[in-house]
């Protein structure tokens, strides 16, 4: 059984910009809780947390990782997060399942892209939130400028609680303005500690030169209190001042609600200004039992049956989250958030998502990638389950005899490709097993065969994720793997036609001989003018259609009974036989009509089959004589920007001859909308992040295809 209550629980992530300092703040929370007695470093590659040899390797958090703690008799489930825009999927499959977060800033560069982004869906999934302000010991290090950057770039309202004593590498310790007291640490602090999780800081009086800075701070922070929580309003209005319960009160119900955000500052590396930290979660971020029930469709067989709350109680019935998996040779580790009932080991549950039943093997504590074998879990918990078969990431497990459905967290669809492909003939099923095993763990990574080109292709967030994934498959599975840009299915269409050309297929080889005599027509095919260059996919009328961009039409115009109707099938079958290479770099043909105006039979050699060979080489000879076109496949692209990114975005997508639809604003952002060669957008995302300083996003959807442009024509017939 737990041995402590539901409202002694914290479940926080950690979120922040790559280098912020994400992964060296969790190792010093683990050190001074005493979970470690060793601190881990980033630089060194010993860090608990980024255990993956790639990450090691890297120097950056890839995967997110869970570790618990306990501090001050309260139990602290952390999820180090990733702080790189490709692996933004992470932090949203994390940010589903946590109840509060510690936002890090860098003192020197405060607001940073990728921090403004995770703040943004932590915003989406209302997860409360306490800044830390790390890094202060730096050069150029300034809590007030990243307080302001917070204000400006996040439209928050800063509850600042510390001051800093000393600037940049004089850092020695804060100013702990609701209470009213010095946290000093010593010099030994940042190069070893006790190890037994109490830290080398000492508790002292408010320096001589602080202290009216201090007071200051702290009216301040007083009247901005008092402005937001009708409590503290009262009691300031009474007495001018708050007390420190009130204030503490006061901040935790701010920052539980969403109404200010509680901001501290300390040296993560130089393990300064940590255990205040942990006292802040503690006292202000929320517990299990302090976050509304969790709401889900309630299931009566197949059927829907509404809303419906669960609580968290672990005598409720039970339901979980499953929001992540480990697909390993040895087998599949799936982390669950318990949101109510109890899950003991070996029992049956249900997997809602899916309506089949799963056993529960063993439950794991998780540290990492290394566990704590626990009976049962219960509401509030966030744990590691081995055993079951085919729970992917967003899958409910509940009570089989009481069925609910959580809603997932939401998978962003993938911006950049790659074609991957084994390098040996023999690898080639491994290969696939492979891949569908990263699918398993990371369903922000898709994977298609192109019908057309016939590869493989591996879709992701950024070509730093696809290398990444790329990566893990050789390493896990010893695989040989080529990585190459997708091909583009490129189309031939005719510009301007012929008519009248005759063909006449003749051959005599011993016995039965092949005649046949066709006449035709080749023209354009006539589409709905929309106004614009790009012919829709689908667009073609007639007898049918050949799938690609534009369609193809066949109709016969011949009279008096000169070819059988049974013949000018074989012509049309043929002349679809010949679409399948077009004269200009065997591509697929579309966007033609073909018109059978004469021919002629003979009454012993004519047959299905000569006619259906004179329709083949009759329209091969008819592109040949005519003026084509290469067409390239045109997606639309829906671009959004900060406002004072839009001009430089706007000459990028000029530049990949973009055609730019529209644009629409909202408060501080513009959608652009614009039509693009796709083989022009391999490799935009990155340059996308760069232009907007990592802000920008697109979505991109195939619309039809658009012939080529005379000055990238050799190029595009080459690819």
């Amino acid at each position: 059984m737990r041995t402590t209550p539901l409202t002694t629980v914290r479940n926080l992530g950690i979120l922040a910009h790559v280098d912020a300092g994400k992964t060296t703040l969790t190792e010093r929370v683990l050190y001074a809780t005493g979970t470690t007695h060793k601190r881990g470093e980033v630089h060194d590659g010993t860090t608990v947390t980024d255990y993956d040899p790639q990450e090691r390797d890297r120097g950056i958090t890839i995967f997110a990782a869970a570790v618990s703690c306990t501090w001050n008799e309260h139990r602290i489930n952390l999820i180090d997060t990733p702080g790189h825009v490709d692996f933004a999927d992470e932090v949203e499959r994390s940010l589903r399942v946590l109840d509060g977060a510690v936002a890090v800033f860098d003192a020197v560069a405060g607001v940073e892209p990728q921090s403004e982004s995770v703040w943004r869906q932590a915003d989406r999934h209302g997860v409360p939130r306490i800044a830390f302000v790390n890094k202060m010991d730096r050069v150029g290090a300034d809590l007030d400028a990243a307080v302001a950057s917070l204000r400006d770039r996040l439209h928050v309202v800063p509850l600042v609680v510390q001051l800093p004593i000393g600037r940049e590498d004089g850092f020695t310790g804060v100013v702990d303005l609701v209470r009213m007291r010095a946290l000093l640490w010593s010099a030994a602090a940042g190069t070893s500690g006790s190890g037994s999780g109490s830290g080398t800081f000492e508790v002292a009086a408010v320096p001589d030169a602080l202290r009216e800075e201090a007071l200051r701070r702290r009216r301040l922070l007083d009247e901005r209190v008092a402005e937001l929580h009708p409590a503290a309003l009262e009691e300031y209005c009474a007495t001018s001042t708050l007390s420190t319960s009130t204030l503490i009160a006061a901040l935790r119900e701010l920052t539980r609600g969403g109404e200010g955000v509680v901001v501290l500052c300390g040296s993560a590396y130089r393990n300064r200004a940590v255990e205040p930290l942990l006292d802040a979660v503690v006292d202000y971020l929320p517990s299990p039992a302090d976050m509304p029930p969790v709401r889900g469709t309630a299931l009566h067989g197949a059927r829907a049956e509404g809303v419906e709350e669960r609580v968290a109680d672990p005598a409720a019935p039970f339901a979980a989250l499953a929001f992540k998996v480990n697909a390993t040779a040895t087998g599949r580790l799936t982390c669950l958030r318990v949101y109510s009932g109890t899950m003991r080991k070996g029992e049956t549950v249900l997997d809602a998502t899916a309506g089949r039943t799963e056993r529960i093997g063993r439950i794991l504590r998780v540290q990492a990638d290394r566990h704590a074998e626990v009976e049962q879990a219960v509401a509030g918990d966030i744990v590691a389950v081995v055993g079951l078969k085919s729970t992917r990431a967003g899958t409910t497990l509940c009570a089989p005899d009481a069925p609910l459905v959580l809603e997932p967290p939401t998978v962003a669809a993938p911006v950049v490709s790659v074609a991957v492909e084994a390098g040996t003939r023999a690898d080639i099923g491994r290969l696939s097993s492979a891949l569908a095993r990263l699918v398993e763990e990371d369903p922000s990574l898709a994977v298609r065969t192109d019908p057309e080109t016939g590869q493989t292709v591996l879709s992701g967030m950024g070509e730093l994720h696809l290398e990444v994934a790329v990566e893990k498959i050789r390493l896990s599975h010893g695989l040989r793997v080529e990585v190459g840009r997708p091909r583009v299915a490129y189309r031939e269409t005719v510009a301007r036609g012929v008519s009248g050309l005759v063909y006449r297929h003749v051959k005599q080889d011993g016995g039965a001989g092949q005649f046949a005599h066709v006449v035709i027509d080749v023209a354009p095919l006539d589409g709905d003018d929309d106004g614009d260059s790009v012919i829709r996919d689908g667009s073609g009328t007639g007898t049918g259609g050949s799938g690609g961009a534009g369609g193809f039409v066949f109709r016969s115009v011949v009279v008096g009974g000169r070819v059988p109707q049974e013949f000018v099938r074989a012509v049309e079958a043929g002349c679809r036989d010949a679409l399948a290479e077009g004269p200009l770099g065997g591509h697929p043909v579309t966007g033609l009509r073909v018109t059978l105006t004469d021919g002629a039979t003979h009454s012993k050699d004519s047959s299905e089959m000569a006619f259906r060979a004179a329709g083949r080489f009759a329209l091969r000879e008819a592109l040949r004589a005519a003026t084509m076109e290469l067409l390239e496949p045109v997606v639309e692209v829906v671009v959004t920007v900060p406002d004072e990114a839009v001009g430089g975005v706007l000459g990028d997508l000029a530049a990949r001859r973009g055609r730019v639809a529209g644009s629409t604003t909202r408060t501080g952002s513009t959608s652009i909308t614009a039509a693009v060669p796709l083989a022009e957008l391999f490799g935009y995302a990155s340059r996308l992040r760069s232009r907007s300083q990592g802000r920008g996003t697109f979505t991109s959807r195939p619309v039809g295809y658009a012939p080529v442009p005379a000055t990238v024509y050799a190029r595009g017939a080459s690819d």
